[in-house]
């Protein structure tokens, strides 16, 4: 007998339930697709609601607008109906007046023919009466009314050009103030020594040396004079030249510092020195350059110009001279519409050939236009400082600049070597000098002694004799008082009534 095939109930089962998972997956996938189709559906259907509703509130909004804008045209239109009407009559007004214009020109054209005529024919009846012609008349008026006039017109002509000439005066005096006041340099003098101060006196005797070796090897090579006992713990230098004074005082202040002072290192610290006074005046130089603000020199002047910190004009320093002067012009120069750079060059390098003058033949004038010219300056600053001692004429506006800062920078008080004392002593000698005339009630100088004020007594003194008076005190100023530039002498000869009424 066979027996049944086996069967495999666990394989079968779980065949079985594979099945039954594969049908429960389609069909919850299904389930979830339908879900969410619906669900997609319902969300298009709310979003095309809310569209059509806001498209109803646009649409309305929209012709609210229109039926609004609708309304203001209408307005706008009838206001320029009108504009229009208003227009129209005041067109036909305009017209109507000027027919009317049109109508009285032509009576008054008739009545300015009429009245034309009229003066016509009364010309030529005053013509027949008086027997002239109405030419030969208006030249007869004429005539008379010039020479009627001419002296009227004379006095108003001197009163003009008198009245035009002070302002002038007060216009350059004011210009010339500003520019002095808004410069207040110090001055300092330079003499024929130099001090070089020592902490003891036995300095003194290691500068003279065995049997004068030292001083002597010194004087020989520095080409100076020491003057050793002059004054307490200090050494003077003495010496006409400022360049070989300032060389040797450098020297000596090594030497003493060194403390080795011997024939060998005097000629070495001189040599030492030289070189080093050399790079002091080249920046001596740039410094006046800088400090001035001119542009455009050349660099060979610059050393040339240096030289003259060691150069004195009345014990004035003339490098600060020049520089003060530049500083002037240039004030000058903005206040009278002049070339600025011009001037303050024209100013600085105005004394230039005295840093050589000792050395070449010459004015210190041509010198420096020698020196300017050769290094190829602007001929324009040659012509403005080649006039200052009025060597030159006076081509340029710059030129006359230079000269008048000359002439404040060096002439006003403290600027050269007067001191307050001569200053003062100067001013009551030209006071005294004005009252020992007779008939004089009193005497003032004014403007640093560049006028005397004086006051006379008009019983004693008549107005010939107040002329004459002038020119005697002028005459006895020039052969009595030394004195730069000139002097005013203002004579005032005044008369005055007085009486009470009671």
């Amino acid at each position: 007998m066979q027996e049944p095939p086996f069967i495999n109930f666990n394989l079968l089962f779980t065949l079985l339930a594979a099945i039954a998972g594969l049908v429960l997956g389609y069909v919850g996938r299904h389930y979830v697709a339908m879900l969410r189709k619906n669900s997609v559906e319902n969300e298009i259907e709310r979003k095309l609601e809310e569209a059509k509703k806001e498209a109803k509130e646009l649409e309305d909004e929209a012709k609210k607008d229109a039926e609004e804008t609708k309304q203001r045209l209408d307005k706008v239109e009838a206001r320029l109906d009108k504009k229009e009407d208003e227009l129209e009559s005041r067109e036909e007004a305009v017209r109507l007046e000027k027919e009317k214009l049109f109508i009285a020109a032509e009576e008054v054209k008739e009545i300015k023919e009429r009245v034309l005529e009229k003066e016509k024919s009364i010309n030529q009846e005053l013509e027949k009466v008086a027997g002239y012609t109405e030419e030969e008349a208006k030249k007869l008026l004429i005539g008379k009314i010039e020479r009627d006039s001419q002296e009227d017109f004379r006095s108003r002509l001197l009163k003009i050009s008198r009245e035009g000439e002070q302002k002038l005066k007060e216009k350059a005096r004011d210009i010339l103030v500003s520019a002095v006041h808004r410069l207040a340099n110090s001055n300092v003098t330079e003499f024929m020594t130099s001090v070089v101060e020592i902490e003891n006196e036995e300095i003194k005797g290691k500068i003279i040396g065995k049997e004068g070796r030292n001083i002597k090897t010194f004087e020989r090579a520095s080409g100076v004079e020491l003057l050793i006992d002059e004054i307490p713990n200090a050494v003077v230098i003495s010496c006409f030249d400022p360049i070989r004074r300032a060389i040797a005082k450098n020297a000596l202040e090594m030497l003493i510092k060194d403390g080795r002072i011997q024939p060998v290192k005097i000629e070495e610290f001189l040599e030492k020195s030289k070189k080093e006074i050399g790079t002091f005046i080249h920046k001596k130089g740039e410094e006046a350059i800088s400090e001035t603000g001119i542009l455009n020199i050349p660099d060979e002047i610059l050393p040339i110009l240096g030289r003259l910190y060691f150069r004195t004009s009345y014990g004035q320093n003339v490098l600060d001279h020049s520089i003060e002067m530049a500083h002037i012009a240039g004030m000058l120069a903005s206040e009278l519409g002049a070339n600025v750079q011009i001037a303050k060059a024209g100013a600085l390098l105005h004394d230039i050939g005295k840093a050589v003058d000792h050395e070449i033949e010459g004015t210190h004038v041509e010198i420096g236009r020698r020196i300017l010219a050769k290094y190829g300056v602007d001929e324009k600053i040659i012509l403005a400082m080649q006039a200052h001692h009025e060597e030159y004429p006076f081509e340029t506006l710059e030129s006359v600049i230079v000269q008048v800062a000359d002439v404040i920078s060096g002439s006003r008080p403290g600027a050269r070597r007067d001191s307050i004392e001569n200053y003062i002593k100067r001013l009551s000698d030209l006071e005294n000098l004005a009252m020992s005339f007779l008939g004089i009630e009193k005497v003032y100088a004014l403007q640093a002694g560049r006028e005397i004020r004086v006051f006379v007594e008009p019983k004693l003194v008549s107005d010939l004799e107040a002329l004459s008076l002038a020119r005697n005190i002028a005459l006895k100023i020039e052969t009595e008082i030394k004195y730069p530039g000139e002097i005013k002498i203002n004579v005032i000869r005044e008369s005055r009534v007085i009486e009470f009424a009671r």
